[in-house]
């Protein structure tokens, strides 16, 4: 089967893809549907950083994943509670806030951000991104 002319007839052309179809990964590494080995150096946009199929991770996962896999944030969890206790300890802040993902990551910074501008600052709220890099796929991301 040709996965190029799949992505071609059920895909949104949004972005532009490297031509090369990952199957399976180890450390650093990954291997393409044709066997060819690859140094991974987007380590899936940073996210990996102890890179694909970590022993110590894939067993984590596999032990959380036989207990419960995902809740939504208006319920409490042990593990979420215990760890935002461990970040406020180690950090500067008082308060942790958890998402779902980078751009919702940076939909609450710009939140906070502006919401600290209005209060401390005289309505201050202009935002500052850096041109031509990626902060999600979000309406608010894209147009900062």
């Amino acid at each position: 089967m040709n996965w190029f002319e799949v992505e071609k007839k059920f895909f949104l052309p949004v972005f532009k893809r490297f031509p090369v179809v990952l199957v399976r990964g180890e450390g650093a590494w990954v291997w393409d549907d044709q066997g060819k080995r690859y140094l991974d150096f987007i380590g899936g946009w940073a996210v990996n950083s102890l890179g694909h199929c970590h022993p110590a991770v894939a067993e984590a996962l596999s032990q959380q994943a036989r207990k419960l896999i995902h809740t939504s944030n208006q319920v409490y969890t042990i593990p979420q509670l215990e760890l935002a206790q461990l970040l406020v300890k180690h950090s500067c802040l008082d308060k942790a806030f958890f998402c779902n993902s980078g751009a919702e990551a940076n939909e609450a910074a710009v939140k906070l951000a502006r919401k600290y501008g209005k209060l401390k600052l005289g309505g201050a709220f202009e935002v500052i991104s850096a041109l031509n890099s990626f902060h999600g796929r979000t309406l608010a991301m894209v147009a900062a």
